[in-house]
């Protein structure tokens, strides 16, 4: 199937007239890091986006504004306020630091402009710090891990040594591992959190795990960070098994890691190796657009192109209203079934678990197992 007749096929599927023109121009504020160690994030998340707009034929329907958050949450807030203020978005779209978002929330929900979280994994975004005002169709930080430790503890690790960088998300997604982990019986015989875009060596984090005796390492690192640490293990030996959130092995930049990454174990929400239609379309259509294999970003990206079109054809057009639409969005994508829970405006999703594996001289994802529908619990959120 030819990408846009898929994008359209798929959009007739869901209820989503993608095909009709919009009354009027949208404009989007595009607010990701272009600098910094999470740049290749934000420029994947920005294709996925401007694909599911060029496939569906509606590129000249949105007026999109690009702003840098370089990571820095007074930067993200700061760059915010210009969107928002001076140049009058309709909606925001992106944010990919946890503390980035955990930042700009009460401005967000302060005036009332619609955040579609392209990445931002936050657990308190949709959680005590939830907002009518804030759609997540990523994920969130315990989503991706919570499985994780039920499956671990199952496959007989009895014990783990966790590392992390010491920010906002590294943190949930330990925790949120732990708490599943430990539930089931496994245990946590020490752990670190790194100081964050500042950890070039990871050897002396490495040798303390080993001398933990711990039975594997569980781990989330992400971007440049994940490169470095991911090597680094290799270098030491692989003495422990690897373990952790699908970022540490995402398809982005997978091919830098080597062959350090081969038998690694992660869980994430989507891998480009899904066996299904949709997905494979999908992936089809951004390599001929990109001429690369699309990762969890550009999924993020895409989907979250996808939701705002659907808002805007169920008849949103300005902030209120589209804040108010994208709850309901529901279609099967790339990732499989896509729904937002309205007790949250959090995404309920597929989660998968992969292994990296060889590829004739490449690397690619092997999944393992998959937990359905996982939902979060509202953790004092209730927008019902």
């Amino acid at each position: 199937m030819k990408p846009k007749i898929f994008s359209l096929a798929l959009a007739a599927a869901a209820g989503i007239g993608l095909a009709a023109p919009a009354a009027a121009e949208t404009k989007v504020g595009l607010l990701l890091p272009y600098s910094g160690t999470y740049a290749a994030l934000g420029n994947e998340i920005t294709d996925g986006f401007n694909l599911a707009l060029e496939l569906a034929g509606r590129s000249g329907e949105f007026d999109i504004v690009r702003e840098d958050t370089e990571v820095k949450p007074p930067v993200g807030l700061a760059k915010a306020r210009k969107l928002v203020l001076e140049d009058e978005v309709d909606v925001i779209v992106g944010i990919v630091s946890s503390g980035v978002l955990g930042a700009v929330r009460d401005f967000i929900d302060g005036a009332q402009v619609p955040l579609i979280v392209a990445n931002a994994g936050n657990d308190n975004a949709t959680g005590d710090a939830c907002s009518a005002y804030i759609t997540r169709v990523s994920f969130s930080n315990g989503q991706v891990n919570r499985p994780m430790g039920t499956w671990l503890a199952g496959q007989g690790v009895k014990k783990v040594y966790t590392l992390a960088p010491d920010y906002a998300a590294g943190r949930q997604m330990i925790e949120a591992f732990t708490e599943t982990y430990t539930a089931a019986g496994g245990e946590i015989v020490g752990g670190e959190y790194t100081p964050f875009g500042q950890t070039s060596d990871f050897g002396p984090y490495l040798a303390n795990a080993k001398a933990s005796g711990a039975d594997a390492i569980y781990t989330f690192y992400a971007g440049g960070e994940a490169i470095s640490f991911v090597k680094q293990y290799g270098s030491f030996g692989k003495e422990l098994p690897l373990y952790g959130s699908g970022f540490l092995t995402s398809p982005l930049y997978v091919a830098a890691e080597g062959d350090a990454a081969v038998g690694v174990i992660t869980s994430l929400h989507y891998v480009p190796t899904l066996d299904t239609p949709e997905n494979k379309a999908f992936v089809e259509a951004f390599g001929a657009a990109y001429d690369r294999v699309p990762s969890e970003y550009a999924v993020h990206g895409y989907d979250a192109g996808m939701s705002l079109m659907a808002a805007i054809d169920s008849g949103a057009s300005d902030r209120e209203t589209i804040a108010a639409a994208l709850p309901k969005v529901k279609y099967v994508g790339p990732r499989g079934p896509l729904e937002i829970d309205p007790a949250t405006n959090n995404i309920v999703q597929n989660i998968y678990i992969y292994e990296t594996v060889k590829d004739g001289d490449g690397l690619t994802q092997k999944v393992v197992g998959t937990v359905e529908a996982v939902r979060d619990a509202p953790k004092g959120c209730n927008l019902r």
